[in-house]
Order: C-alpha cells, then structure tokens, then sequence
C-alpha cells in the first residue's frame, strides 16, 4: 500500500497526485478523466479530457469543440505515476468506472452505475479494488426495481391505452440514455415514437457512432397530433405540461424514474402515471456492486449517503461520506443533455 491516498477529495473534484488528473471534476482543471456525458459529471471548460470513445461523440455533442483523447473498456494506461483504466459502468452507452493503481494500491471511481443489462449499454462489470467510491442515489431499501421486461409491459399497455382512446401519451425521461433505453423497449407496431429535439438530437449522436435505436421523428413545429395519430412522444420531464406539448392535444402524461417508488414524488408530479425503471442501481444492486468489488473501503458519494454508509458501517465495511456535486437522476433538473427543454 502506497503511505498517501491515490485519490482524494478537493474542491476541485476527485484528484489523483500521483498522475495530476482529476476524475469528473466540477471545476476547471487541466486534465479529467470522464465517467460519462451527463452534465454533472462531464463539465465544460476543461484542458483535456479523457473518456471512453463511446462516451465521447456525446461530450463533443454537448461541450462542443473540446480536446479530449478516447480509451477502449480495459485498456491501461500510464499517466504520471498512475496506471489507469475504464470499465464498463452499465449505467448508459460509453459509462465507466475508472481503475486507478499507484504502487500496487487501487482505487475505483464508479461515477453513475446499474448492475442490470439493460440491452443498450455496455453491461457492468466488478473491479476487486482496496478503495471503492460509490453513488448512493437510490440507497434505501425501498428502491428495488422490476425486470426490464415487466416496466416494458407496462409501458406499452399504457401507450396501447392511450391511442386507443385518442390520446397522445408523453413521456419524461432524461435525454441521454434513459430516453433511448425507453424506446428501445416500446412497441412500435402500437404507432409513432415522435421526440422533443434533446432526446432526438442525442438519438442522431448516438446512431452515427452505430448503436442501434428504432425509428423516431423529430417532434418540431410541423408534428402534432393530426400528424402522428397514436404517438409516444418521448421529452425532457421540463418539457411536459409546456406550452410545447399542448400541440399534441387530448394527452396523458408519464415519468421514468426510479423516484417514481415513492408515492410522494408521483403526487408532486402531477403525472398520470409513473413508471419506475433508473439508470442507477437499487439497493440490493449497491450492496451487489460494493460485495464485488472486495474493497474494504468505502466512499459515498451523491444520494442517500448517510444512511447508506451507515448501514455499510455496520455490515463489515470501513464506509465514509465523501461531498461532490454530482446529482444522480434528479426530476427537476435541467434537461441532462444540456440543451432548453
């Protein structure tokens, strides 16, 4: 074991002395390490980026002209006194955890994670680490999702309904991975898949690196429902109850969430229905992951984070509250993808 930390935790963002690199820091640095595109962990204004190179197509999307290099899952690499390399977080395309090695002691950066295959991302995959850092986003043992295949039923039941009584159903989700995801669940026998420009935008990134999606129609001016009987239409949550979505006339509205486990959050929405499925992991997941992993010592970051640690504290691990500005799946957040809903 190396006598200083191989990470720590600055104002900056998570810091790596030995390599002088910065894993997705919230302030500008010169060099960051990127565990994924959303706008929480991947910010504007740094010197270089590093990332995996499905990540990358949206990061440029988003940030725009940056100067950034691309890394295969598993490929090690050497930056100062550090080895570092990306694995596969699950938790949408091009996610990764980041292995860090200095002197035989190793670190794992989770950023955002699912332990599920959800058919669109690279699936997870366990790193044996001394030292794990962890989001706790849904850390409750109340967060335990359904199968892929169940939320899909009801969803396409749900949609099947709706045209079925003239209604157009929209639903919220984030633009970058949970949207697509969603649709690649849908039945499109049932009618259209129209989407707000975030979500078709991030669509184009996507199939031009070669992931597969089906068929969607950009939801702009000219697309209403006299157009596109029958249609899901897919948006930011912002986006719903705007006066963007009057054109689509007689409606319900739906969100995609894993809050939607807590019959508080599905009141304060005003949603006709909730539907719960997240790009993060649910409390038998964390505790799957943490196991995996074999790591003795824990950092908790965004979410449940006292509650978690604790519980981890008193189940056989070292376990600490780590503060970051990471968000996790947030409602009532900007658009992720960065663009106006």
């Amino acid at each position: 074991m190396t006598k200083n930390p191989v990470l720590t935790f600055t104002p900056e963002g998570i810091y790596c002395p030995a390599g002088d690199f910065y894993i997705d820091p919230w302030r500008r640095v010169e060099r960051a390490l990127i565990t994924h595109g959303h706008s929480d962990h991947a910010r504007w204004g740094m010197g270089r980026y590093l990332a995996t190179h499905d990540a990358l197509p949206v990061m440029r999307h988003r940030l725009g002209e940056i100067t950034a290099d691309g890394i295969a899952y598993g490929e090690r690499r050497v930056i100062g006194g550090a080895t570092v390399s990306f694995h596969p977080a699950g938790h949408v395309p091009g996610s990764a955890q980041i292995r860090v090695e200095v002197g035989g002691e190793i670190w794992v950066a989770s950023g955002d994670y699912k332990v599920i295959d959800d058919g669109l991302s690279t699936p997870f995959e366990p790193v044996r680490c001394h030292h794990f850092i962890t989001e706790s986003t849904f850390g409750l043992p109340v967060f335990r999702w359904d199968p892929q295949d169940v939320v899909a039923r009801q969803l396409n039941d749900w949609w099947r309904a709706c045209a079925e009584a003239g209604k157009t159903a929209l639903l919220g989700a984030y633009s970058l991975g949970k949207a697509q995801r969603l649709m690649s669940m849908l039945d499109p026998a049932i009618g259209p898949i129209l989407c707000h420009a975030a979500v078709e935008n991030t669509n184009a990134v996507m199939r031009a690196q070669g992931i597969t999606l089906p068929d969607t129609v950009l939801a702009n001016k000219d697309v209403t429902a006299k157009t596109h009987a029958r249609a899901m239409v897919i948006a930011p949550p912002s986006a719903l109850g705007s006066a963007w979505s009057k054109k689509f006339g007689a409606q319900e509205s739906g969100f995609a969430s894993g809050w939607m486990a807590m019959r508080g959050v599905r009141r304060r929405r005003a949603g006709d229905r909730g539907f719960i499925i997240s790009d993060h992991a649910d409390w038998s997941g964390l505790l799957w992951a943490i196991k995996q992993t074999e790591a003795e010592n824990i950092y908790v970051t965004h979410g449940y984070t006292d509650i978690f640690s604790r519980y981890l504290n008193e189940n056989g691990w070292n376990a600490q509250v780590v503060p970051t500005q990471f968000e996790g799946e947030n409602l009532d957040a900007k658009d992720d993808a960065g663009e106006a809903a």
